[in-house]
């Protein structure tokens, strides 16, 4: 199935891709709370679907603009995830909000997140 493979994608590219692109990537926190939205159990699993494409877009290096391109590597990347953001905006809440803050602080503290 697209969305198990979209899953396990997202579960083992998503926390070294966002460590190593911290720095340039502007919209960090929505992100990572699109990462905890997508597998919190209270999500529908429609939202979840939107939510690990749209994630699994981000961490692949190969898309319409590749990653590594400076000024517009992250253009269709930022496109894809505010799209999906504003779709599953109502499933996203204020707990997916905290601990985003909190997994981007450990990063930049140069800690682990799993």
């Amino acid at each position: 199935m697209v969305v198990s493979r979209h899953e396990e994608t997202v579960r083992q590219g998503f926390w070294p891709k966002l460590a190593r692109m911290l720095a340039r990537v502007p919209f960090a926190e929505d992100i990572v709370a699109a990462f905890y939205c997508a597998f919190d159990p209270a999500t529908p699993r429609k939202a979840k679907g939107i939510l690990l494409a749209a994630l699994a877009y981000f961490i692949l290096p190969f898309d319409v603009i590749p990653d590594f391109i400076l000024g517009l590597g992250f253009t269709d990347d930022v496109a894809v995830l505010l799209t999906s953001l504003n779709v599953i905006r109502t499933h996203m809440n204020e707990n997916h909000r905290d601990k985003a803050k909190e997994a981007l602080a450990r990063i930049r503290r140069g800690e682990t997140v799993a």
